[in-house]
């Protein structure tokens, strides 16, 4: 039973990571917490869900596709909500991107309805067993598509001139400029990487769970800011490990407390209350943005 959840709980906190890292790439190059950041992942699982549904695209198209789509949603947020305001009032951003929640949230009600929307199954899903566990295989590919995506991730950040000019900024944007770094060029960027790697999770979290509603970008979101705390502010690495630590823990709570009410909320957010209490940089160390 427990090994079961376990690998379940991989699964979750696979979704977890990829939500996680988009905070934790834009946390390290504004020092920004990106509070809409819940909603473009909503808005890729009806992004993905349509073009499934209109035009019968396999996954494999399908999910570039709404990568695309989100990060250019990303770009524009940054673009319209952001930009123009983070050189004046430090907190103006911040509120921005609230407002930025409220106006895709209610945008989506007003066009997907307030109920839950059955996702299409976009793949077969088969189940295996080995020994006493039952493995589904929407379960494995989401698990090999968020490891895949995380991998290549930060190889990009380690190994590419790109990525070194984005560690370069969220030491700080004065060295970086005077180094030769396009700045506002790289925030943008960023932006837009962030919110595919949302806009991927979101497919994968209608896969998973077969529904999606304009609300799952709030839950999502929160657990991202959860894990993002758990791993350390700033820190990618400690982002993608604390994702699959939470998604373990939330399931194992399952199991070993009492299960008359719903404590997988309450574990989440007691563990995040005990790291700001006890280790408030995090598992991994904190990075932020100098400036």
């Amino acid at each position: 039973m427990i090994f079961q959840q376990l690998i379940n709980g991989l699964m979750l906190g696979a979704n977890y990571s990829l939500v996680a890292i988009g905070y934790t790439l834009i946390f390290g190059v504004l020092g920004l917490l990106h509070f809409a950041h819940g909603e473009v992942l909503m808005a890729g699982a009806f992004m993905g869900f349509y073009i499934i549904l209109w035009t019968d695209l396999p996954l494999y198209i399908t999910l570039p596709l709404t990568m695309i789509a989100t990060g250019a949603l990303g770009i524009i947020i940054d673009l319209l909500a952001i930009r123009p305001l983070r050189k004046d009032f430090h907190l103006a951003p911040l509120l921005s991107t609230i407002g930025v929640t409220i106006i895709l949230q209610n945008l989506a009600v007003k066009l997907f309805g307030g109920y839950g929307t059955r996702f299409p199954d976009a793949i077969k899903d088969y189940h295996f067993k080995i020994g006493s566990l039952f493995i589904s295989s929407i379960n494995i590919l989401t698990l090999g598509i968020s490891i895949f995506l995380m991998i290549a991730l930060y190889f990009f950040i380690s190994k590419t001139k790109i990525g070194k000019a984005m560690r370069a900024v969220s030491e700080s944007h004065l060295t970086a400029g005077l180094l030769g770094v396009n700045v506002d060029w790289i925030v943008l960027l960023t932006f837009g990487i962030a919110s595919a790697l949302a806009g991927a999770s979101g497919v994968m979290i209608g896969l998973a769970f077969h529904a999606i509603s304009p609300f799952i970008g709030l839950t999502f979101a929160l657990k991202g800011l959860v894990v993002m705390l758990l791993g350390g502010l700033g820190n990618v690495l400690g982002a993608m490990i604390g994702g699959l630590i939470l998604g373990m823990a939330e399931v194992l709570a399952i199991v070993v407390l009492p299960t008359e009410i719903n404590l997988q909320d309450i574990f989440s957010f007691g563990i995040m209350i005990l790291i700001l209490i006890f280790r408030p940089t995090g598992l991994f160390g904190t990075r932020i943005t100098q400036g």
